[in-house]
């Protein structure tokens, strides 16, 4: 803990921390809440997943875009103008008597503006700590991350539920505004300055690291989705148990990021460390009851951020400066997908074999992603004993003749 406590006392670290926490609030809230809206309105989970679709598309697609913006028009300025088209949206969503046809337009303005906070808050870490700082950061962010799939959900539901669903959408747009008036306002968001990048978009896929990592992304998060999924048909409906085993994965996520967040990374820490998933996720297949699946779990979250913090800091340190906000949103792109193929996935195969199906899933898709990481290790950086912050932009300096 001594190195965190060293992190949350440079200047603006906590702040930065806290204040992008509290923006990202709404990625733990607002498609449970936007889900228990339509759903109450229409009375159809399928008119509710499709709204949802819309969201997710929209997030997806805009991702890379907006982080790209960054670079071309500054921070501030494009999550000022992304936050107040979002914020419009989602009151729009909460209070207009809209159609079906509208609550997806609407929610897919809502995904597409959704403000590019994460990649912002990475791109400005590198340049507010030294270099053996940096990956205990990416860590400590990873971990307090999990504080948003913990709260988030049951704050959601507690307010939609006992308030209403208009309330449960409000709660969202407070966090959103909040949080990100907080984050903009921060000296750092205006002090750093990513340069316009001089690369075509989309062309900082082609850089091993960062496909490696985007399709890792899309497996990993894949599998928490089908765990998920699993662990929510494993109870009824109506039972606060599945909110429990959900809390224990998220959690041991938050201790396993705080306790081996800061040992070195090296090429093959990824492959570790998901490996540690895997055991987890495969022994979820054999769980039939509350205590099986939550130790099954514990087990598969300890590693859970820490694989997160070695994807973070190996995007971090093989792209150029002016890249790594497009990197990181690439990234977040390809988790967005997982999150939607993962859930899929599991769907079929609860309806054809129960819970176990979605936990096989999940065991697959980790498996698949451990193989990945182990043939293509040379792809990821050895950053034991070097610099975590990305490859500096260099321009050619005019020379007078003499």
């Amino acid at each position: 803990m001594k190195s965190y406590a060293e992190l949350l006392r440079i200047p603006g670290v906590a702040r930065l921390l806290f204040a992008q926490l509290v923006a990202r609030f709404p990625g733990g809230m607002l498609s449970l809440g936007l889900l228990i809206h339509v759903e109450a309105i229409f009375h159809s989970y399928g008119i509710a997943g499709l709204v949802l679709a819309c969201l997710s598309v929209g997030q997806a697609v805009a991702g890379p875009l907006t982080s790209r913006w960054m670079g071309a028009w500054a921070m501030r300025p494009v999550l000022i103008l992304t936050g107040l088209v979002c914020a419009i949206a989602l009151a729009v969503l909460a209070f207009a008597p809209l159609s079906i046809l509208g609550f997806m337009a609407v929610a897919l303005v809502c995904g597409l503006s959704y403000p590019p906070i994460q990649p912002a808050v990475r791109t400005i870490y590198p340049k507010v700590v030294n270099s053996r700082q940096l990956t205990p950061l990416f860590a400590l962010d990873a971990s307090a991350q999990e504080i948003i799939w913990v709260a988030g959900p049951v704050l959601v539901t507690f307010v939609a539920m006992q308030i209403s669903t208009t309330a449960g959408i409000l709660i969202s747009l407070i966090f959103l505004v909040g949080g990100g008036t907080w984050f903009v306002s921060s000296p750092e968001v205006g002090r750093v300055r990513i340069p316009r990048s001089k690369r075509r978009f989309g062309v900082v896929l082609t850089r091993p690291s960062v496909l490696l990592i985007t399709i890792l992304g899309i497996l990993l998060v894949g599998c928490f989705a089908a765990i998920e999924a699993g662990v929510v048909s494993m109870f009824d409906h109506g039972s606060s148990e599945s909110g429990f085993v959900l809390a224990i994965f998220a959690l041991a996520s938050l201790a396993g990021g705080l306790a081996f967040g800061h040992l070195p990374v090296g090429p093959w820490a990824l492959a570790r460390r998901m490996s540690v998933i895997l055991v987890g996720s495969v022994l979820a297949v054999f769980a039939f009851e509350f205590w099986s699946i939550s130790g099954a779990l514990l087990i598969a979250g300890l590693c859970v951020a820490p694989a997160l913090a070695v994807m973070f800091a190996a995007v971090s340190a093989t792209v150029r400066f002016s890249d790594t906000a497009e990197a990181y949103g690439w990234v977040g792109t390809g988790q967005l997908l997982g999150a939607a193929l993962g859930s899929a996935l599991a769907g079929f195969l609860i309806d054809a074999a129960g819970s176990t199906g979605a936990f096989v899933t999940a065991a697959v898709l980790v498996a698949v992603a451990v193989l990945i990481a182990a043939v293509f290790h040379r792809a990821l950086p050895d950053l034991r004993g070097r610099d975590a912050s990305p490859i500096p932009d260099t321009e050619p300096v005019p020379v007078q003749p003499s």
